[in-house]
């Protein structure tokens, strides 16, 4: 695994928690929402270089796409 992914993996696994957490989503539900967002495919592709942007900041984009509808 690269350091790249590893860090992809991290703020998945980050923004799951934080899913479950503040939506009340179970753990199913939250990793659905994500890995079927417009924010993680553009957080897998290592050419946009959101992986190596906080958690915070990649969490604001998926809560604008979930109020939207897409990506600001």
């Amino acid at each position: 695994m690269t350091k790249e992914n590893f860090m992809v993996e991290e703020i998945s696994k980050d923004i799951v928690l934080l899913l479950m957490e503040e939506h009340g989503m179970s753990m199913d539900d939250a990793m659905r929402v994500l890995y079927t967002s417009d924010t993680y495919n553009r957080l897998s592709d290592l050419r946009t270089g959101l992986y190596s942007q906080s958690t915070a900041y990649v969490y604001e984009y998926l809560e604008k796409e979930l109020a939207t509808g897409k990506m600001a």
